[in-house]
């Protein structure tokens, strides 16, 4: 599939989306949102793909929504802007339940929309040079990618609050003391570190990983009980994978297992 806006590259088991709008600051226009859709979906229901990077080209992650592009909002009544709206939820919904991991690579700026995307994904690494914001208040606008939602779930809710509220920008380091990222790497060791990390998990059991991630996730909205039923609803999957029984010979023979995500 062709893109004019973003890079899908495949190799060794990895697909990375590259936002690829440099000039402007990979700033989100509707063309934009339509591809990021389309290269969630190919890279979800391939199965050869077995672990996802979303990152951006040039200095920037995502400088957010593409502000010539709001003109185009007022053209459209309420309703239609909702389900716009909708749709670009469904996207990173589409993101963040897929049953393969995803890793952000913030290189540069993650704001407003740009760092919603961040959010959506299951581990973000961070260069020094990266900086985050919810910069909606900015422009009179509510977070509408899913801000609300998941950032007080990483960094609780007054810190959430304080950052959407006041629009501020912070700093990697501070991004990762108040949980937002996992990781800052130095800006000469960044491409390696994801990759590494990418293809470890690649190369790890694609069944186990993916039900492990969803099981996380939907444990942060259910009591426990019922995470705990959830946990038993994937292992009994896992159990019966060919990864399962390939993990515990290599365990025996003490070797590194050879996953092949069946």
């Amino acid at each position: 599939m062709d893109f004019e806006c973003l890079i899908l590259d495949k190799k060794d088991n990895v697909g990375v989306i590259t936002l690829n709008r440099p000039q402007m600051m990979n700033a989100l226009d509707t063309k934009l949102f339509s591809e990021l859709k389309m290269a969630v979906e190919e890279v979800g229901k391939d199965k050869e793909i077995r672990a996802v990077v979303v990152t951006g080209a040039g200095k920037a992650f995502c400088s957010g929504i593409d502000i010539t592009a709001l003109s185009s909002f007022a053209q459209m009544s309420t309703s239609e802007v909702r389900e716009f709206i909708r749709s670009i939820q469904r996207t990173l919904n589409s993101l963040e339940d897929m049953e393969k991991p995803v890793i952000a690579a913030v290189n540069g700026y993650a704001l407003g929309g740009g760092c919603d995307i961040v959010l959506a994904c299951d581990v973000r690494i961070a260069s020094e040079s990266a900086s985050f914001g919810e910069f909606y208040v900015r422009l009179g606008l509510v977070p509408d990618m899913g801000g609300t939602q998941r950032l007080p779930k990483l960094v609780g809710p007054g810190k959430a609050k304080e950052l959407i509220l006041t629009g501020d920008r912070i700093d990697a380091h501070e991004a990762h003391r108040i949980g937002l990222v996992e990781r800052v790497v130095a800006e000469d060791k960044f491409k390696d570190e994801v990759m590494e990390l990418s293809q470890r998990l690649a190369q790890g059991p694609t069944v186990a990983i993916g039900l492990a991630k969803i099981a996380i996730n939907r444990g942060l909205g259910m009591d426990v009980k019922t995470g705990l039923e959830y946990e038993a609803y994937a292992q009994s999957i896992c159990l019966k994978t060919e990864d399962v029984a390939e993990g515990a010979m290599a365990f025996m023979q003490k070797r590194k297992p050879q996953f092949k995500g069946l």
